[in-house]
């Protein structure tokens, strides 16, 4: 196959779940459903903690923040799928591929470092509860939002350019339902040792490095909690994290899941369906996390609602 130059590619072609003509509305309506669920889940978290004055802390400033994260990544991959769908069309332009890409790489990273805010946030709150409101001042969780916004667009932005300059091949199936870093890369003729290089260390930089936060933070809170001598005090302060740790939980074992299957078999379509979890479900799942497992979020519902 001959390389040709990305001005010449008229685009790749994302091969989904099935061939199967027959479970095409099946799955149309499935992740339909999923998405409208996700999107209203997470607007109503979102509308929830700006009308409530009681949630103007800084931990439901961070929720409502993964909660329009979560919107996002979502809305990233979900309305291009379903519109090829119902198109009978798995065509997508190269720029809306590397698009596509930027976006996806953007907001999931977004969400890691949010979710290790969130983290550092609860471990101020019950190690060092004193002093909490002086360290978690309105100007410190905007500058730490800030900066996972500013990270995640450098990450996105360098591994968007770093592919941008690759020259691709006749054969651009992707075996998957958005546009993944590691399956574009890896149609490219020309050669990605360097992408391959960029896109690993950044993994253990804003994978391993926030998974390393949230696991300190975590120890600090579970040595902090244990030293409190009455039982309703240990319960109380594990409530307030627990939310969060069930989602941490969720979004890490979806992500690890994904890139064990990957490693395990050479099945490309497995990977898609494993990526499902961390992209559709855990977002979609967070809202019932947050407003089930917590007291202040089910009464700012039922006075928004």
């Amino acid at each position: 196959m001959e390389p040709r130059n990305k001005t010449q590619i008229a685009g790749f072609l994302l091969l989904g779940f099935s061939e199967i003509a027959e479970l095409q509305p099946l799955t149309f309506g499935l992740f339909l459903s999923m998405y409208l669920i996700t999107i209203l889940g997470n607007l109503l978290i979102i509308m929830a903690t700006i009308s409530d004055p009681h949630l103007h802390t800084p931990m439901y400033f961070f929720l409502a923040n993964l909660s329009f994260v979560d919107i996002c990544f979502t809305s990233t991959t979900i309305p291009k799928m379903l519109q090829n769908i119902q198109t009978h069309s798995k065509v997508i332009t190269y720029e809306g591929c590397i698009t596509q890409m930027n976006f996806a790489l953007f907001f999931g990273v977004l969400d890691d470092l949010l979710l290790t805010v969130m983290a550092y946030d609860r471990f101020v709150a019950i190690c060092h509860p004193l002093h909490y409101t002086v360290i978690m001042n309105p100007r410190i969780c905007g500058l730490l939002v800030l900066v996972s916004w500013i990270l995640s667009a450098l990450h996105s932005s360098l591994q968007s350019l770093m592919v941008w300059r690759l020259s691709f091949c006749t054969g651009l199936a992707i075996p998957h339902f958005f546009c993944e870093l590691y399956q574009v890369i890896h149609l490219a003729c020309s050669k990605t040792i360097l992408n391959d290089l960029v896109m690993y260390c950044a993994a253990v930089l804003l994978a391993g490095g926030p998974l390393a936060g949230i696991l300190y933070s975590y120890c600090k809170i579970v040595s902090s909690i244990r030293r409190i001598s009455s039982a309703t005090g240990k319960y109380a302060a594990f409530s307030t994290c627990a939310s969060h740790l069930s989602v941490v939980s969720l979004f890490y074992c979806t992500v690890l899941g994904v890139y064990l299957s990957s490693a395990g078999t050479d099945s490309s379509h497995s990977s898609a369906t494993a990526s499902v979890m961390y992209t559709v479900v855990t977002p979609m799942l967070n809202p019932f996390i947050y407003s089930l497992r917590n007291k202040d979020i089910k009464r700012a519902l039922r006075s928004f609602l």
